[in-house]
């Protein structure tokens, strides 16, 4: 019977929750580095044992951690972030020039195929690949060298790139996001970038068309369909259908359209999944009623998911790298809160359990399915 593994960042530390294949009984271990905030952490889809974690400190700064079994043990590895020199600055909020800083690791994104190369999303807004395994790390400079670098801004979290996608029929064609910048595409294994923004449409910027400067919270793909992309931006839920050379809006019957994560259905490329919450300034569920919004047609038409989800006096928030799926025949989905809850539903959303209620503010939840 196959096995499931999530694997949980938070503000206090990393927890590995564990599930045979019916997903009933789930075992917790952690928490790893306990007292230090958890971005993210996420296994190899090449080797499942290979796992990578983001553990960052105030005072202490960055540093990846990385497993060979499965998290059971853990080494530090990787604190040489080499940049390549990109000169100049970004805008802050007011808009004076800001110096490019390194603050943390948002995102760690292993390749497909090699568990020994993996991509790191960082603040402030740079993407990195480490080819030994998170030793050293590289800086893949035509991101930020691209041209329009000092025109970005940071989002309320930070000036953070926190999502890596790679094209599955694609190995060149990488997408990032960035808070707030937009989303990018590299076609040729991030050497040279261009930005894929056309169709948003962002009242809280200058220029609300503009090139650059929307702040997407996230985005996501379907591998079996990795040219229809889905993005949750600050305001307004999206969709492109030409990797994304045009974005249309498919908000559609959403009580509101504000919020973090989005995902997509493992088998079905047009069940997609939102948490909206009530406005950019409360960060909780409309009324305190924890709703998942599902649809099946790729948006514009949404359905309430309740069943198992607490409907009063809820006022927690589920952030952007905190959904996930799993890839058994009956789909599971996934997400954690602010409030330290996890929920699963192993039926694709119609109904909800908590796996564990009470660990610090969750900051990124990833499943893997194991054979």
């Amino acid at each position: 019977m196959s096995q499931v593994r999530v694997l949980v960042g938070t503000r206090k530390g990393a927890f590995v929750l564990t599930a045979d294949g019916k997903r009933e009984r789930w075992d917790v271990a952690g928490p790893f580095f306990a007292g230090w905030e958890i971005y993210h952490l996420k296994g190899s889809p090449a080797d499942p044992q290979r796992l990578y974690a983001s553990q960052t400190s105030g005072w202490f700064g960055q540093v990846v951690q990385r497993s060979d079994d499965g998290g059971a043990t853990w080494e530090p590895v990787g604190n040489q972030f080499t940049y390549d020199g990109v000169p100049g600055t970004h805008q802050w909020y007011d808009g004076t020039p800001h110096p490019w800083e390194f603050a943390r690791v948002w995102h760690l994104e292993p390749s497909p195929t090699d568990p020994d190369t993996v991509y790191a999303g960082v603040e402030d807004a740079a993407l990195f690949r480490s080819t030994d395994g998170g030793r050293n790390w590289q800086e893949l400079a035509g991101l930020r060298g691209h041209g329009t670098g000092p025109s970005w801004q940071p989002g309320a979290g930070g000036m953070c790139l926190h999502t890596i996608l790679f094209d599955p029929r694609d190995s060149a064609r990488i997408y990032v996001a960035i808070s707030a910048a937009g989303a990018f595409r590299s076609d040729d294994t991030g050497t040279t970038w261009k930005p894929i923004n056309r169709g948003l449409n962002s009242q809280y910027i200058p220029d609300p068309t503009a090139e650059v400067g929307h702040c997407v919270h996230r985005i996501a793909l379907h591998r079996s369909r990795p040219d229809v992309l889905f993005m949750q931006k600050h305001w307004d839920v999206m969709r492109s259908d030409d990797a994304g050379e045009s974005w249309q809006e498919i908000s559609g019957n959403l009580p509101t359209d504000f919020g973090f994560p989005i995902d997509v259905h493992a088998h079905e490329p047009d069940t997609i999944y939102v948490v909206p919450i009530k406005s950019d300034s409360e960060h909780f569920p409309l009324d305190g009623k924890l709703r998942v919004y599902r649809s099946r047609t790729g948006g514009h038409e949404w359905e309430a998911l309740t069943n198992g989800l607490p409907q009063r006096d809820c006022y927690v928030n589920v952030l952007r790298d905190a959904m996930a799926v799993d890839s058994l025949d009956s789909c599971g989905v996934y997400f954690g809160t602010t409030g330290g809850q996890v929920y699963a539903s192993k039926d694709a959303g119609d109904n909800w359990a908590p796996i564990v209620r009470d660990l610090p503010a969750v900051l990124s939840v990833e499943v893997q399915t194991l054979p």
